[in-house]
């Protein structure tokens, strides 16, 4: 942590004592985020030179979310590296967003229909360029390429599952072109909803990067995205409601205003390490975090305070255990940096409660006490 120092520090002040014996896998990290940004970045030059002359989705640079890219993943290595890819529609396509009841708002976790729109007025398109809406079955035969709508679509709406499974085609296709693959053994995770790629080196290090497909809401970080979910019932045309992108631009604004050595991180890796294995999950050790660094001063988050926010981290847990509520951070938080965008419906809500589970279940509620006491 050399160049990270901050000023000397007396040997016998306890917070610096226990902050150098942490084993904080922040560079590690750091390095392997970049490594599989660059990865997932050749990967998708080399699909979009496959199919540059197919009518097909457009793939947008990867986004990379979660605590790996955060830089603060208590898994260590067991870390999944999880990136967002953007989609956008081919030219003579639109993406509508199903809405409420109310018909003003995106629905709660909704299906997003592909609809075919007349671009005849597009001149500048140039004079190849037929209008799907009305010369559908021409184009198709003038360029030999798949109906859109079969290929990725249910009926007429975006498949989760149908999706996953023609990105996971073009990255087999595709892998002994990126230079990754001289490197790397390639192995494609079972995966419904996503890409899940492990790599393993010659000395037989794994490296595990899992691609979700999204849909960005507007020019907010609010994005849909493809879900896990468990539940048989639930039809893959059904999209996540996602802050992760959100997320991501808080810790990299905070990266820019907190003082040297990224302690704010430091904390948030010994609590959600310390967690592991309880119900208390490291979303939720994330979510009182990015409170506190909204409403604590960003100067108190130094190497010298190091014990002493660990413990304001437990004392706002503690008190948000006793009540049983913790708000989420974004949707509805008006102490978020101005810098994260978040649909109107979004910013106007609620805030969800992540402990809302708790309220009717006197067992889990004892339950999470009692783990408390032990952290």
């Amino acid at each position: 942590e050399s160049e990270d120092e901050e000023d000397p520090v007396d040997v016998r002040d306890m917070d610096a004592i226990y902050a150098r014996r942490i084993q904080w896998p922040g560079r590690k990290l750091v390095h392997r985020s970049q490594e599989v940004m660059e990865l997932v970045g050749d990967l998708l030059r080399a699909m979009q030179q496959q199919f540059a002359q197919r009518y097909f989705l457009r793939l947008q640079p990867a986004i990379g979310v979660g605590s790996a890219f955060e830089g603060w993943s208590p898994c260590e290595e067991d870390t999944v590296y999880q990136v967002i890819l953007p989609l956008k529609p081919c030219h003579g396509y639109l993406f509508h967003v199903e809405q409420d009841n109310t018909g003003e708002n995106p629905a709660k976790n909704p299906r997003i229909r592909v609809e075919v729109e007349c671009i005849c007025s597009r001149v500048q398109l140039g004079d190849d360029c037929l209008c799907f809406f009305h010369h559908f079955k021409e184009e198709l035969r003038m360029k030999n390429s798949p109906n859109l709508l079969d290929m990725i679509c249910t009926g007429s709406c975006l498949d989760t599952h149908k999706i996953a499974a023609w990105i996971q085609n073009f990255v087999k296709s595709v892998w002994a072109a990126v230079p990754q693959s001289l490197c790397y053994k390639m192995r494609l995770l079972p995966s419904l909803h996503s890409c899940k790629m492990e790599l393993t080196d010659a000395s037989g290090r794994a490296l595990v990067i899992e691609i979700l497909t999204g849909v960005q809401q507007g020019d907010s970080n609010s994005f849909l995205i493809s879900q896990d979910t468990q539940a048989t019932s639930t039809p893959s045309t059904t999209w996540l409601e996602s802050c992760a992108v959100a997320e991501a631009e808080f810790f990299r604004y905070m990266a820019r205003q907190v003082p040297r050595g990224r302690w704010h991180l430091k904390c948030l890796y010994v609590c959600a390490r310390i967690a592991l294995g309880t119900s208390l999950s490291s979303d939720v050790i994330k979510t009182v975090v990015m409170h506190l660094l909204t409403t604590t001063p960003l100067t108190v988050w130094r190497r010298v305070d190091f014990l002493a926010r660990l413990q304001d981290i437990m004392r706002y847990l503690h008190g948000c255990l006793e009540k049983k509520c913790l708000n989420h951070f974004c949707v509805g938080n008006e102490n978020k940096p101005k810098g994260i965008v978040l649909l109107q419906e979004c910013q106007r809500a609620q805030p969800g409660n992540l402990f809302q589970h708790l309220e009717n279940n006197p067992d889990a509620h004892a339950k999470a006490l009692r783990e408390f006491e032990m952290l």
